[in-house]
Parts: C-alpha cells; sequence; structure tokens
C-alpha cells in the first residue's frame, strides 16, 4: 500500500534533515548517506506506484539535488538552515509534482 502524497512529501523532507542529522551526530558521514538513501528509497517506491516513471525520475532528481545544493549553500547560510531550507523545497517539490 502506498504512502499518502502528504505522508511521503513529509517523509522526503525528513530524510534530507534526518540523514543529516545521523552525520552531524554521529560524526559518520556514510550513516547520513545511508539514513539518506534508504528514506529515498521508500519515498521513490511510493512515487513510482502513484506518480509513474517520470514524475518519479523529477522528484528523485529534486531530492538528490537538495542533498547536493545543500552543502553549497550551507557555505552562505549556515547548515542547519541550508538543510531546512533544502528539506522545505523538497517537500513542496513533492506535494505540487506527484499525485495521490
Amino acid at each position: 500500500m502506498a504512502l499518502s502524497k502528504t505522508a511521503v512529501s513529509a517523509l522526503a523532507a525528513g530524510g534530507l534533515v534526518g540523514g543529516y542529522a545521523a552525520a552531524r551526530v554521529t560524526g559518520v558521514r556514510p550513516l547520513g548517506g545511508v539514513v539518506l538513501a534508504g528514506v529515498g528509497a521508500v519515498c521513490a517506491t511510493n512515487w513510482a506506484r502513484t506518480s509513474g516513471s517520470a514524475r518519479t525520475a523529477v522528484l528523485v532528481g529534486t531530492y538528490l539535488g537538495a542533498f547536493g545544493g545543500s552543502h553549497p549553500l550551507a557555505k552562505k547560510i549556515g547548515a542547519w538552515p541550508s538543510v531546512g531550507a533544502v528539506a522545505a523545497g523538497t517537500a513542496l517539490a513533492s506535494q505540487v509534482i506527484s499525485k495521490g
């Protein structure tokens, strides 16, 4: 059973925040990557079930782009504000682009 559109949007944002938090708290960056990838896989599976392959590709690209974009943004506004901004943007994109 697929998660609701809102739940997947929140989960995507949570994956970005949780991945960063796991890496920051433990000092183990690969652990953050595991959290990011695991949550991303759950989101991608749900997007594929409800939104089709093209929208899923855009949303996975948004999720990964947010992760990558948070790094240079963090140099300008700080780490946590950057993660919050990209997480919010990813959640919004998921709400707008996905079906459900």
